[in-house]
Parts: C-alpha cells; structure tokens; sequence
C-alpha cells in the first residue's frame, strides 16, 4: 500500500472489536482492539490477559518508546524480575534520561508477557526516546513542541488547557469524593467469580468498550486535558498502528493509557499525522532495561504515573482468592517479626473487621482503607507506630527487580556488577548498614569500591557512626541503599573509564588539575587514600604541593590540615604510603603556627567563631600527626609549654617562663636520629602557640577561652593556671561580651564542658559570682551567648548545674569535717558503708578481678 493510499485510510475503519467474538473459539479480530488501561492496576492487568486469551490478537502493540522493540525478548528471560524499567539515555549527556517502570501488576507488562508466551509479535508504538528526551528541558520537564504557523499568518501564543485527572472526574460523576477508592471499587476490587471458565469474550472485552466511551466524552469536553505533547504522541501512535495493520491485518490490540483511546479511534489521515511531527529535535540515545523498586513506583517519588500503594495492588494481583485473609496474614507475619504479640485470633478478627467495615460503607470488597482500619484497630491497639512500619515494608514495600546480564549495559555498570559479585554486596533496596574490618581483605576492598563511587557521584553507600562504637581507624561502618537512579549516574561516570578504578582515577586526576582551593585538592587526597587510587596520588600530591606554597591564608591552611592529618591516619591502616603527604602536613602545621596569633586579632563575632572551629581542627589534626610520638622530657613547667613562639613578636607566654629558643632546639636535637619526623617537636610547638594565644589580651575572647581548655585537656595547664586564666577573663574590668565570649569558648563546643563545671566548684564559683555581678543593661547582650552555651550541655548536667547553683558555694571545709550540712539535692555526707559495696564490682569491672578482701573472703 503507498503512502498516499495509506493517508486516505482510517486508523479505525470499524469499532472496537467486542460482539463480534465467538465464546467458543479463538476470535478472529477484524478492527483492531484497543484496550485502555491504568498504568501499575492489578485489576487492567487481570482484565487484559482476559482479553488477549479471549480475543487471540495477531500481534501486541504497547504505549513505549519504540526503541524498545530490541529489549522486548528479554522479558522472557527467567532472571527478568520485576518491577524493572526502560532505561534511555542521551550519549553525549547521560543525565538526561528517561525511565518507563513496569511491575508485575502493570498491564504493559502483563501484555508483553502474554505475547512472548504465545509466539505473538510484540511492539512499543510511542514517540521514540530519541524525540522525547530531545524534548525535555534543562531541569527534567517537557516542552511540548509549537506548531508551526503559516508562512502569511504571526504566530499566536497557544491557549494552555487546565491539567485534569480522568480518573477524579469519572469519581466525582459518580458521586465519590475519592478517584482512587472509585477506582479500587469499579476496577481493582472486581473479581471474575467462581463462574470465570464460563465468561464470554465479550464479557472479557466490555469493561474496556465501557472505559473508553467514558474517555471519549471527557476528551470531548477536556480536549487534550493540558498535555498538548499528547498531540504529537498519539500521532506516532497512530502511524504505527497503520504499520502494524498493513503487515499483521486488523486483528491487532493496542494496551495504552485510556486517556488515549479516543484518540487511536480517531479517522485521521497519515499527512495530518506526520505534520505533527515535522521538525521534532532529536538526541542519539541508548537503551536498556535496569532494576526498579516499589518505593520509585510510590506517587511520592515523584514518578508522574505513580500510585499510593505498590505493595498492596502487587498484592491484590498476585493473591489467587482470598486476598484480605492473605494481607492479614503478612500484616501478622511483620509485626511477629518485630516482636510483637499478634495471634491468629488477632488475625481472624481483623478480617471480620475490615469486612464489616467494608459493607457498611458500601464497598464491594475491603480496600486498603478498611484493612488499615482494623489492623490499628486489632494488631496495634489503635497506636499509629506500627502502622507506619507496615505502610513502609507492606503497603509501599521494599521490593527490587532484577535484570538479566545479557541486557545491554555500559562497560562501567559490567565491572561494577561483576565486582559487586566478587565482593558479595548484593544491591538492595532495603537500607542496611555493614561494618568493615579493615584488617582483613575483602572489607578493605569492599571500603575502596565505596569510597570510588563516592568521588565517582553514585551515592551507593554513606559512611555510618558504627554499632561497636570503636574508634580504631581499622573499623568503618556504612549505610547501603541502592536507588534506580544510580543506573543513571553509572551511565554519566561512564566518559571516566570503562572500571571503577579507572574511572575513579581518571576523575581525581582532573579534579585535582581543575582545584581552586587548597582545601578541594587536600580533601580530594584523602578520598584517593580511602579509595586505594595509587595511581591518582602523584598528581594529587603535586598539585596540593604547588597550592600549599602558594597559599598564604592561615584560614585556608587551617581547613586543609584535619583532612591531611586524616589521611595520614588512614594510610597507616590501608598500609598506603604516605611520606610525602606527611612532609606536607607537617609543613602545613609549620605555617599555621607562625601565622595564626596574628590572625586571631580584630575579629568580630562570626570571625572569631569561625576561627575557633579552625583552632579545634588544627588541634585535633595535630594531635593525629603526632600521634605515637613521645614529647620532650622535661619538667612539667616545661613540659606544659616549654617550646618558645614561633616568633619572638609573640606575646608572653602565661604561667612560667618559656626557655631561650635555643633550648627548645636542643630538645629536638636530643632526639635519636631514626626518630625524627617531619613532625617532631610539632606537639610542643603547638601547646606553646595555645598558651599564647590564651594570655593575649587582644585575642578574640572565645579563642582565648578555647585555647585555655585545649591545653587543660591536653594536661598543658594545671587547674589553678586554669582557675587564674578564668578569673582574669571574667575580672569587673573585662567587658561582659568579651567575658561572654571566654566561658562559651572554654566550656561551649567541646565535649565534657558542663562536666568540667560540675567537678571543679572553684570554675562554677567564678562564673557565678561573675553572672551575678553583670550589670542589668548589658545582661541582655551576654544572655544569648550563654544561653547557646549551656543549651549544648546533656540535660542531666545542666540539673546538675541548676542544683549547684541553687545550693550556692560549697562551704571551705565542706566533706572534710564530716559534718552533715544537707545541701538540696545530695545526698547527706559521705555512706561509708554504700561506697565499701560498689568497691568489689568496680575492680571486677576494672581490673577482671575480684578485690583482694573479697578474694580471702
């Protein structure tokens, strides 16, 4: 037939087929037969592989891109598990992408099945990818394409219909105030009957005539319902169905969306057909089918054809009778699993339940509404806490399809597989946590392959704080979840490499090149030591190298150390060689010592926060750079800051004279010569730098506080340099703010400050009798810094403080005299003979041992 011919032919010469079929042999169509469906209904899926059985069509035609076609035979292949998806892609832009989700309950799916089982020709007749993602905007939505105007007309702006919703309106017609228990009514809820072998095919073929008559009057009066791409859709549809009938005859079925039923039906011509087509943009794509959970299926996922609840309708479909007694079983089967009390009279009981609610409101079998009901009501005791953990493992579900390895892939996604397989982590929809051991090898590699996804973009895997708590660095703990979307980024870190390593590699390499700041390319380091990228170190190294010689903000050192210091760390455990990350680390650490006290001078509130964060990284990166190294030995007046400043500009240290420089030199060359590092003496130098910076006057108050606290932690400052640096700070000649300032960096922030209070009465005395002394008309300015301070306290140390405080100051001989003075809220005096019985268990506790007295005892 030619082009012409074909042009004057309707699409539907005849109406849809359904009288015309014998009940007692295999019809022979002779129009085709469209059959309109919702997409992801167990009740269309039922009742379309009733209407291929009963009407025997000649060859299957299914709303999809029609590049498709080639991926159509592996839905035959045993390991094709669905939900699965049509995956299509842009070559040259992987992030544009397309999905086209099949369940086992979707009607497509069922119809493509059905086909391949049957040796009946199977065929997607949609717009192809290669137009529809040409057509989709920069941020994922689609433009519909503008008709074009006659050369002698201007163009004018189209007139935009209002989106509708079919299904809403056939639902408020039919008096329902909710589309979707209308449709479970009418559809999902209907059931073929003990009587099902004796059923005609126009039975079988009715319910569609009736849906589409009900679509072809809302598109009458909704016209295209404001999808005006629909247009361009249905006129490809439309030239494939004339295909298909010129080389299977008229005895074909068309399963598409009912909205687009009347459309197929419509006489057009192929000329008309094709202008709508005229000048669509094209993009060079790739296909292929990939994993899909339940969750992505969920309408809250975004999906535009989304339903509420895949877990139920997969449910409803695949149960052969008695779908409510089944549900109340798994319900029960959950919930036992999570320790909770449910018997099978619970289960018998929710069933009666949901059925009498069921009648009573009319319905024809209980929906979900009804089943949630009485499952609140009989298994959960009416608390809506275990209803959520059914709503998410049930009702939604967790369910991940499986693709056979025949389907085509990028060489990234194969390796990825094939080292997913190698390493047993199986991708799993469900959010699970693993820990690692790093010591031994097969976790090791396992932490490599997450951390190379990571700097590759496919957000498999996030580092997790471990159950055991262990903060050895040979531990790591991470939260797997894997989503159909990273099938996607798979695809887009395909241009890397065709393996993990390799593309990791090659991406690190240019991240490094293209770095701006010290602290991307020494964070970027880090991630290619978790990583095990050997190859990628020497450029990374080289360029943190020249940023670090080039950079002279203290601020953007002091945000590149902790990520040096932890790599350093890292590499230890990974057995990685690190010496020259080590060399410039320590000459990181060099440069932050010289040049913070000048930097921590004319700060305004915000700066000076942001500098304490920076005080604390460098303290903690430092404490890991010298981790294992022994200080000098020296006196403890020494040994608590003995090191001179790094310049003699520096300010006088507190407490106890510093030695000559000279001295702190020789301590460094008393050390043995295969002991030294690049970071020996760093420690020293470093205490020295904090307690400078803890007498400085000019310093910002909340340095000069945490500075102090550093050093009393680290046993660089007795309590009573403590207590005296505490006083200064908070002297009547101190203004409040500035006083403010100091408590929040000496107690605020770091872990234990409340703790500290509480133990040390001399340091919540003086903040007390300083907070009494504040005058009124500046108590307001300092309260919000104290309020951020003690808000970061866990409560039972601020009722520990409150009881303190309520109490006043302790007596000077309290405890020691033996008298009872009945402070509010302690107990009175020292129980001689309480503390005598904890004794035994603490050395158990302690030393694995009982005490000696209990031992002769």
């Amino acid at each position: 037939m030619s082009d012409r011919t074909a042009s004057e032919a309707p699409v539907a010469e005849t109406p849809v087929t359904e009288a015309h079929v014998p009940a007692t042999a295999a019809p022979v169509l002779d129009a085709p037969l469209l059959l309109g469906v919702r997409h992801h209904g167990p009740g269309s899926a039922r009742a379309v592989r009733a209407a291929l059985d009963a009407a025997r069509p000649t060859a299957v035609l299914i709303e999809g891109p029609s590049e498709g076609d080639a991926l159509l035979p592996l839905a035959a292949d045993p390991q094709m598990r669905p939900p699965v998806a049509l995956l299509a892609h842009a070559v040259d832009d992987p992030g544009r992408a397309a999905f086209w989700p099949l369940a086992e309950f979707s009607p497509e799916w069922v119809a493509i099945r059905w086909a391949l089982a049957h040796g009946v020709p199977v065929r997607f007749i949609d717009l192809p990818a290669t137009h529809s993602l040409a057509l989709k905007e920069p941020h994922g939505e689609e433009a519909a394409p503008a008709p074009e105007a006659p050369a002698d007309e201007a163009p004018t702006d189209p007139v935009l219909t209002p989106a509708v919703d079919p299904i809403r309106v056939l639902a408020e017609t039919a008096g329902y105030d909710d589309p979707e228990r209308w449709w479970e009514d009418v559809v999902e809820h209907r059931s073929p009957g003990a009587d099902a072998t004796s059923r005609t095919a126009a039975d079988a073929l009715a319910p569609f005539a009736a849906l589409a008559e009900a679509m072809t009057a809302l598109r009458e009066a909704y016209g295209d319902g404001g999808h005006p791409r629909d247009a361009v859709r249905e006129a490809y549809m439309r030239i494939q169905l004339r295909a298909a009938r010129k080389e299977f005859g008229d005895g074909v079925a068309v399963v598409c969306g009912a909205w687009h039923v009347p459309a197929l039906a419509t006489r057009t011509t192929l000329a008309a057909d094709r202008s709508l087509l005229k000048g669509l943009p094209k993009v060079k794509t790739e296909m292929t089918w990939v994993p899909w959970t339940h969750r992505r299926l969920a309408r809250h996922s975004g999906y535009g054809a989304g339903i509420d609840s895949p877990g139920w309708y997969g449910h409803l479909f695949a149960a052969a009778d008695r779908p409510i007694e089944r549900w109340m079983t798994k319900v029960a089967g959950l919930l036992r699993a999570e320790d909770r009390s449910v018997s099978t009279a619970h289960v018998i009981e929710a069933v009666r339940l949901a059925e009498t609610l069921a009648a009573m409101r009319g319905r024809p079998l209980a929906g979900l509404g009804e089943t949630t009901d009485a499952v609140r009501a009989v298994m959960c005791e009416g608390s809506d806490v275990p209803l959520a953990l059914i709503q998410d493992r049930l009702v939604v579900g967790e369910t991940l399809g499986e693709v056979p390895d025949s389907a085509p892939a990028v060489p990234l996604q194969r390796d990825l597989t094939r080292t997913q397989r190698t390493l047993r982590l199986k991708p799993e929809a469900l959010e699970r946590q693993i820990d690692l051991d790093l010591r031994k090898e097969t976790d090791a590699a396992r932490s490599r392959l997450l951390y190379r996804l990571r700097l590759l973009g496919i957000g498999w895997g996030e580092p997790a704080e471990g159950r055991s708590r262990n903060t050895g660095t040979f531990r790591e703990s991470w939260r797997l979840r894997w989503e159909p979307e990273l099938h996607v980024r798979v695809a887009e870190a395909g241009v890397w490499g065709t393996t993990v390593e390799s593309a990791a590699t090659a991406k690190a390499e240019y991240q490094a090149l293209a770095a701006t700041a010290l602290s991307e390319v020494t964070a970027l380091a880090e991630q290619c030591l978790l990583a095990g990228l050997a190859d990628a170190l020497p450029v990374v190294m080289k360029a943190l190298a020249d940023r670090a010689a080039l950079d002279a903000d203290v601020g953007h050192l002091a945000d590149a150390l902790p990520a040096l210091a932890r790599s350093l760390r890292y590499g230890d455990v990974r057995a990685t060689d690190t010496a020259a990350l080590s060399e410039v680390a320590a000459g990181l650490a060099e440069r932050i010592c010289v040049g913070l006290p000048p930097a921590c001078t004319g700060l305004d509130a915000d700066g000076a926060e942001a500098l304490r964060r920076q005080v604390d990284g460098v303290h903690s990166a430092i404490g890991l750079l010298t981790a294992g190294t022994r200080p000098a030995e020296a006196d403890p007046a020494t040994s608590r800051g003995a090191a001179t400043a790094p310049t003699e500009a520096d300010a006088a240290p507190v407490g106890p004279a510093a030695p000559a420089e000279a001295e702190d030199t020789s301590t460094v060359a008393d050390a043995t010569p295969a002991e030294a590092t690049p970071t020996t003496g760093l420690r020293d130098r470093w205490s020295a730098l904090l307690r400078k910076l803890a007498g400085r006057d000019t310093v910002a108050g909340i340095i000069r506080g945490r500075a102090a606290r550093l050093l009393l932690d680290d046993g660089g400052l007795t309590e009573d340099e403590a207590a005296r640096l505490m006083g200064l700070a908070l002297s009547p000649g101190t203004p409040p703010t500035d006083a403010a300032a100091w408590i929040e960096g000496f107690v605020g922030g770091a872990s234990g400050g409340g703790m500290l209070l509480v133990h040390d009465e001399r340091l919540l005395a003086l903040v007390d009798t300083w907070l009494t002394g504040v005058p009124a008309d500046t108590f307001t300015d300092v309260l919000p810094l104290l309020r951020r301070t003690f808000s970061a306290f866990e409560p039972g140390v601020r009722r520990t403080l409150g009881e303190l405080a309520r109490r006043g100051p302790a007596p000077e001989h309290a405890g020691s005299d033996g008298a009872d003075h009945g402070y509010p809220g302690f107990g009175p005096g020292l129980d001689t003979d309480r503390a005598d019985a904890v004794e035994p268990v603490l050395h158990l506790l302690l030393a694995g041992a009982p005490a000696p007295a209990e031992a002769s005892a």
